[in-house]
């Protein structure tokens, strides 16, 4: 069974959103013409990330805990996290969407971009011999100061809001992924500090994972709308 642990982890990821994406009040599936194609373009970026870090020896998987199905060396299980990760995220954005009419105010907003902005800047700065760190905290911080000086976008605040809430979720999830481990980490390339066995990049690139699906995705709403 414990090939199965990967799927096993991603079907319990995808369950509940998937159940309750027919629910009147969200109804999730009526977004899913603008949603799949954002899920689609993201997964192809990180994905070629993925292959590209797994290349290098950022970071690699342990066969013990995979159907042993590999597409481009990459196995199919970290294909669907692709998929279903966002998949899952954006369903709880939509419901703090619902649930939630104010958004943050604008100076707070400001406060948090500038301030992760900075924040992301320094320790990158500090740190570009690893390339995890490097890489990871450089492209989130360039594509926060687009949305703020650039795209000026509406919905960073509730963007926000619901990875405050997406955290929960993504470090059990991924804290079954590195405890076992399932996915093993060349720490000469991270600052091997960790939130139980979760590398603290991992937030991050969950963050511009997850920043880059809303932003396509809002994308398509809009022109549908």
């Amino acid at each position: 069974m414990r090939h199965l642990t990967y799927v096993f982890v991603l079907l319990f990821t995808l369950s509940y959103p998937l159940y309750k994406s027919f629910e009147d009040k969200i109804a999730y599936h009526k977004k899913w013409k603008s949603l799949f194609p954002a899920i689609l373009i993201s997964a192809l970026i990180f994905i070629a990330w993925d292959i590209w870090f797994t290349k290098i020896g950022i970071w690699s998987f342990n066969n013990e805990y995979l159907l042993g199905i590999y597409l481009l060396n990459l196995p199919i299980e970290e294909w669907l996290f692709f998929f279903i990760i966002p998949f899952s995220c954006v369903f709880i954005y939509e419901v703090m969407n619902y649930f939630m009419k104010e958004d943050l105010s604008p100076t707070l907003i400001k406060t948090i971009t500038l301030g992760m902005v900075t924040g992301l800047l320094l320790v990158s700065a500090f740190n570009l011999d690893k390339f995890y760190t490097a890489v990871t905290f450089l492209s989130l911080a360039g594509f926060l100061l687009l949305h703020h000086f650039v795209f000026q976008t509406a919905y960073l605040g509730r963007y926000y809001i619901a990875w405050a809430v997406c955290i929960i979720p993504f470090l059990l999830v991924n804290g079954v992924l590195t405890a076992m481990p399932v996915l093993i980490y060349n720490n000469l390339e991270n600052l091997n500090s960790r939130i139980y066995t979760i590398p603290i990049e991992d937030v991050f690139y969950g963050m511009l994972q997850f920043l880059l699906v809303i932003t396509i995705y809002e994308f398509f709403k809009n022109r549908r709308s």
